[in-house]
């Protein structure tokens, strides 16, 4: 992507940690959550591979479009997939969004078609913001403090799921910043 090397380094280093996390929710109990972690897995890991800077490694044009197949492919399944769980929409957003990038990238063009790069903005800043609201600390009601952390394993955390959406998010946010 465009842009100075050091916040690309850093995007790079966030967005691959969060895809490795997500790796180690695939290990959840439950399908749906092993499901879902997979594809936030593939996404944080092709937002590390995009958001690599162009003064390290400059991809060639076919690389762009394999990522713009990869995430179109993504974006498909989303789409089948939202039919069971309006969750599944985000995730078509999402890898509608890397996909349009890619496709960017892949033609040669410097900037994107205004209009839709502002939706995906508006989009992803909303997101933001409503995912950190939900990372607020809440009240139990009738519970030990930490006794649900301590029953569940490192797969089905889902104040860490909602951190790495979050990060994901603002790597979203940074990428479409620099298209």
């Amino acid at each position: 992507m465009h842009g100075p090397a050091s916040p690309g380094w850093l995007l790079v280093a966030l967005c691959a940690a969060t895809g490795a996390y997500c790796l180690l929710r695939m290990r959840s109990r439950f399908e749906e959550q092993r499901r879902t972690a997979g594809g936030e897995a593939l996404m944080g890991f092709g937002m590390a591979a995009m958001a690599v800077p162009a003064a390290a490694l400059a991809p060639p044009r076919w690389a762009w479009v394999a990522y713009a197949a990869v995430f179109g492919a993504a974006a498909l399944r989303a789409l089948w997939a939202a039919r069971s769980s309006p969750h599944h929409l985000h995730h078509l957003v999402g890898a509608f969004a890397m996909a349009y990038m890619a496709a960017v990238m892949a033609s040669g063009a410097h900037a994107g078609v205004p209009a839709l790069t502002g939706v995906l903005l508006a989009y992803f800043t909303a997101y933001v913001l409503w995912t950190g609201t939900r990372l607020m600390p809440v009240a139990v009601a009738g519970g030990v403090p930490g006794e649900s952390v301590r029953a569940a394993g490192w797969g089905d955390r889902l104040e860490l799921a909602r951190a790495c959406r979050l990060s994901m998010g603002i790597g979203m946010l940074a990428m479409l910043l620099t298209l």
